[in-house]
Formats: C-alpha cells, sequence, structure tokens
C-alpha cells in the first residue's frame, strides 16, 4: 500500500471555545482513503481559556502527532507552514443606540473633511470662475456647477468603494478592500510570529 501523504494546512481556521483542533480540521490531506480516514480524527489542540482568541498551529507538531500514530507515513508538505486558528466566543448583542452614535460621528466627520478640503482648495471660487467663463456671467452661487459637482462627488464614491451599501457593483475589489487585505495578512503574518511558539525559544546561559 502507498504510505504517502500530501498535506495542505489552510491559512486560517475558525473554532469554537472548549474544541477540539484536529488534522482534518486544519489541514488537506491526499493519501489512500484507509490513510486519510486514520490521519484526520488526530487531536492536534484542545482549545481553553488561556488561548484566549488566536492559536498558531505549526506543521511541526502536525507532523510529530502523524508520527506518533504511525511513524511509517511517507509526508510531503505543500503550502503554508502554520494554520492560524481564530476562536469566536459569542457575539455582543447589536446596541442600535452605539451604532447609532458611530454612524453619526463618521457622518459628520466625513462631512467635516470635505468642507474643510472644499474651503483649502477655495472650491466656491473655482466654480464662480468656471461658471463666469462658461455662461459670462458673474454668479456668487452657481448652483448650476455646484448641484451636478456635489451629485458626481457621491456617485464617484460609489464607484470608488465598489459598494452600494452591502451590494458590490461587479468583482474587483475596491482600494479599501484591498487596504484591509493588505492589513490582514500583516496582521497574520505578526501573528504567526509572536504567537506561534515553535518559532521562539529562548536560550539560558546557566
Amino acid at each position: 500500500m502507498d504510505n504517502t501523504v500530501y498535506i495542505r494546512l489552510r491559512h486560517k481556521i475558525q473554532a469554537k471555545p472548549n474544541q477540539q483542533i484536529k488534522v482534518g480540521d486544519i489541514a488537506q490531506i491526499v493519501a489512500n482513503e484507509q490513510i486519510a480516514n486514520e490521519i484526520k480524527p488526530i487531536i492536534l489542540h484542545h482549545l481553553n481559556m488561556a488561548d484566549q482568541s488566536i492559536v498558531v498551529i505549526d506543521l511541526i507538531h502536525v507532523v510529530k502527532e502523524i508520527r506518533k500514530v504511525n511513524s511509517h507515513f511517507d509526508i510531503e508538505t505543500i503550502g503554508p507552514n502554520q494554520t492560524i486558528v481564530e476562536v469566536l466566543y459569542k457575539k455582543r448583542k447589536f446596541r442600535p443606540a452605539l451604532f447609532f452614535g458611530v454612524w453619526l460621528l463618521l457622518f459628520f466627520g466625513a462631512s467635516l473633511t470635505i468642507m474643510n478640503f472644499h474651503e483649502d482648495v477655495s472650491m466656491r471660487e473655482v466654480h464662480q470662475r468656471l461658471f463666469k467663463s462658461i455662461t459670462g456671467l458673474a454668479d456668487d452661487h452657481p448652483l448650476l456647477l455646484q448641484i451636478p459637482y456635489s451629485i458626481g462627488l457621491g456617485l464617484g464614491m460609489i464607484l470608488f468603494f465598489n459598494h452600494v451599501f452591502r451590494k458590490r457593483l461587479n468583482e474587483e475589489p475596491s482600494p479599501l478592500e484591498v487596504e484591509m487585505f493588505n492589513y490582514q495578512q500583516d496582521l497574520d503574518n505578526y501573528v504567526i510570529m509572536h504567537e506561534n511558539k515553535e518559532s521562539i525559544k529562548k536560550i539560558n546561559d546557566d
């Protein structure tokens, strides 16, 4: 029987408190069906309160636990060397007052930012000059330009972020989503380096 086992760790999984993390949970396994069924139930970690919200399981730990079951398996590893286990605790109840307060804060903050920017670049004077250049008339409130500009500003924000509420306009990710993805990647790399016990070793000179 072919004893070769191909293992590819998942980048991240989500689990509940006090759950047992098994090989089949964190890894994709390609092997003889009998061998795969033997490997998948192997327990790697039991989540507890000391783990808090994140646990990193290293590939070396996975290989060691598989070797304990059967040392004759020929293990071939592919892909990432760690899996991040995110512990999901009960979500806090939705608080309308808090949501409304945050919404107001963001709304007025964004409004003030836009108004301050327009004041800095003298947008009103620009519209006045454009209106005079186009029509030859002087107008302190060129609404013919200001109203379409305001509408276009809102539509431009929608196109830029590629969302109308929760609905995506197309499959292309927005710049904000790309930045959030890059931030999450950096955060995951930080967690792997600082939460992975296998990658940290202290040597005492005693």
